[in-house]
């Protein structure tokens, strides 16, 4: 706790103008909004978890900071990738210097590059499709069908991945959501590596039912009924890393009940916050600003909006310090 308010004493001490300023603006509005009894729904695009989040983002689980996640499928899988195969990434520091022979060279190792980070294929994605492909089957069996979030926990719960671990659970904000019993919404997940082997395992039969593995729709169903749920005594943030379908997806949830469902009492989100470092442009969604989501009936033009225009593996763990440690000002 002491590196956190150290942390925290550093940044509002030096972070005082332009996108700095903006990041401890963003802080002190999401401790204001906690502290006014609201809850906070953070997305999470990218590929955070391969970016170790969880070193930070654990944390702000296990302290009751966040309270839904909605990630992409990628950056669900890739917390529990680093989980089991830390030990065997393979770091390449000068990236933009590699050849499309380099390339080839990493395939052949069966190394899957994310800018300078290598997932070992192996002991990582092989490691879990296994512990989850028993839980698919045993689902199909069953007649269950379960989101993609939900088998993730089982697989932390069954211990299957215990004999693996090379980082400290603790690290993990998957395992943290877990343990909180956290909802996640995963919209898109076919298109990550796990969705990618499920297709594989129903092509060949493994698993008889496409559908034990529920839907985006489904998802945002389930979104609406925490929503309409939650906002009934909490005013309901939201705090976005980068952009895509982790944030487009449930933001929509608002509009959706008050349009769509004609819902008239539905408050809209009371704190937003992006981190991204796409600009604004013509039709860039992910670089709109935030007045423009309330021509869309999705912030008010009383939400507490903050935009940082930064890379968000600088800028998330420093949000995260200034909140764990509120009464460093």
């Amino acid at each position: 706790m002491r590196d956190v308010e150290a942390v925290a004493r550093y940044v509002r001490h030096h972070y005082r103008h332009f996108n700095a300023a903006a990041l401890i603006d963003a802080a002190d509005g999401y401790i204001r909004h906690l502290e006014s009894n609201g809850r906070m729904f953070l997305t999470m695009a990218g590929a955070m978890s391969t970016a170790e989040l969880g070193l930070s983002l654990a944390e702000m689980i296990r302290r009751n900071k966040v309270h839904a996640i909605t990630c992409t499928g990628a950056n669900l899988e890739e917390d529990l990738f680093n989980l089991v195969a830390h030990d065997h990434y393979v770091r390449i520091p000068r990236y933009r210097d590699l050849t499309p022979a380099d390339e080839e060279e990493l395939l052949s190792r069966h190394l899957n590059r994310v800018t300078d980070t290598c997932i070992p294929e192996e002991e990582a994605i092989r490691r879990l499709e296994k512990a989850i492909l028993e839980e698919w089957t045993a689902a199909d069996r069953n007649g269950e069908r379960c989101f993609p979030h939900e088998f993730m926990y089982r697989v932390i719960r069954s211990g299957k991945l215990r004999q693996y671990c090379q980082i400290d659970p603790k690290d993990s904000w998957l395992v943290a959501a877990c343990e909180a019993d956290l909802p996640i919404i995963v919209p898109g997940w076919e298109d990550s590596t796990l969705g990618n082997i499920y297709t594989g395992h129903c092509i060949s039969g493994d698993v008889r039912n496409v559908h034990t593995v529920r839907t985006g729709i489904e998802y945002m169903m389930m979104l609406a009924d925490w929503y309409k749920a939650t906002c009934r005594d909490h005013s309901i943030g939201f705090f976005q890393i980068g952009g895509g379908i982790a944030g487009d997806f449930p933001i929509c949830v608002v509009p959706m009940l008050e349009q769509d469902l004609r819902i008239h009492d539905i408050p809209r989100w009371g704190y937003f916050c992006q981190i991204s470092d796409s600009t604004t442009s013509f039709g860039s969604y992910s670089g709109a600003v935030p007045n423009e989501k309330i021509t869309w009936g999705k912030l008010s033009r009383d939400t507490p909006s903050y935009i940082i225009e930064s890379d968000a593996t600088i800028v998330a763990p420093l949000i995260f310090a200034c909140v764990l440690a509120p009464d460093v000002r």
